[in-house]
């Protein structure tokens, strides 16, 4: 009997048909197929979407937000400031050097309208605070010896001793005594305070663009000596009272001195080089910082101490200052058309005028 022949694999017919096809469909020719819909209320809704599509861009993307210009956030900047004005409380006068802190003139200073003084501390032993967490007693065996709370003023001794006043006891400490709480004076600074005047010396570049301006005025009469912030007539006077600040930040000046608080004094610098540099002018806001209707984390306190000695003994005073915080915060925006940022003679010239006029050294050496 013969043997059957081998039938050829039923891969390579796969394999063959697979090229045919390929083959075959290379050299076919497709184009879409257009049908024309006679109906106009469709047609309507088609042209209004494509108007809408059209007004987008037309007046969005180019008209309000400019996107075809080239553009640059976050201005490098610089800020001075100088307070001046005196002030008195029950037991002295207060000058410039006593109620800023820092001195140096930077964009985040503080000005002292309340103090609470606790005089002639030295080192030795005292009754605990009643603020202090489970530092009142009955008895010696309530006070653990070599404790430290670290919210308190010192090392217990393990003494319970009289308060300060009244007939409660406390915990005896070994620190600074008498402690903030036994024997503090309170100051009020801010009856001249809303008449000191704060000068804000701000100057800004956008380096892409190679423009810098700054928001003082140069003139030879003496302008800095005698004029205060307007907003119209005097833009670039920007010497703003205390007072002024907080009652634009909507605050009560008398309640914002007692307890403290922090109001930014914002400089805005939007400018389009489609414009003149000279419309290229800072926009001033102010508002008050810190959560005043948060009672846990209002106000604005912080303490600091004078040391000294009296009889070879070293003696403090330290005092706990309440104040307005003033933060002066820059921002801004530069844009300026595709085509003038190849040609920096457009966008340096005008404003090098400008520097020439805002930063004249004899004018702020008046200040």
């Amino acid at each position: 009997m013969a043997a059957a022949e081998p039938k050829p694999p039923a891969r390579a017919d796969a394999a063959r048909l697979l090229a045919r096809g390929c083959w075959s469909a290379f050299w076919d020719y497709e184009t879409p197929k257009v049908i024309v819909v006679k109906n106009r209320r469709l047609g309507v809704v088609y042209r209004a979407v494509q108007l809408l599509i059209l007004l987008y861009f037309v007046w969005y993307v180019f008209i309000v937000q400019k996107s075809y210009q080239d553009s640059e956030t976050g201005p490098e900047s610089s800020v001075i400031t100088k307070v001046k004005g005196i002030t008195f409380s029950e037991h002295k006068v207060w000058d410039v050097e006593e109620y800023v802190k820092p001195p140096e003139g930077g964009s985040v200073f503080s000005i002292i309208t309340r103090i609470e003084v606790t005089p002639s501390q030295t080192l030795g032993t005292c009754p605990e605070s009643m603020r202090v967490s489970n530092a009142t007693c009955d008895s010696d065996k309530d006070c653990v010896a070599g404790q430290l709370d670290m919210l308190g003023n010192g090392l217990r001794t393990g003494r319970c001793v009289p308060y300060y006043q009244g007939s409660a006891k406390t915990c005896e400490v070994s620190g600074w005594c008498p402690v903030e709480d036994g024997a503090s004076v309170s100051q009020f600074l801010g009856k001249m305070a809303p008449n000191f005047t704060i000068l804000i010396k701000n100057s800004i570049h956008y380096p892409k663009f190679q423009f810098s301006k700054g928001n003082i005025e140069h003139r030879k009469d003496g302008y800095l000596k005698r004029c205060t912030f307007d907003e119209v007539s005097d833009l670039y006077c920007p010497i703003f009272k205390l007072g002024f600040i907080v009652e634009q930040a909507g605050e009560n000046f008398t309640e914002l001195a007692h307890t403290g608080g922090v109001i930014g004094v914002i400089i805005n610098w939007d400018c389009d080089l489609d414009l003149s540099a000279s419309k290229c002018n800072p926009k001033y806001s102010f508002r008050r910082l810190d959560p005043k209707h948060v009672p846990a984390s209002s106000g604005y306190n912080f303490r600091f101490a004078k040391y000294y000695k009296i009889n070879s003994s070293t003696t403090r005073t330290l005092i706990k200052a309440y104040g307005i915080r003033i933060d002066v915060i820059v921002h801004g925006q530069m844009v300026d058309p595709p085509e003038q940022t190849a040609e920096p003679e457009l966008s340096t010239s005008e404003p090098s005028r400008q520097d020439s006029t805002l930063t004249d050294p004899r004018g702020l050496a008046q200040l």
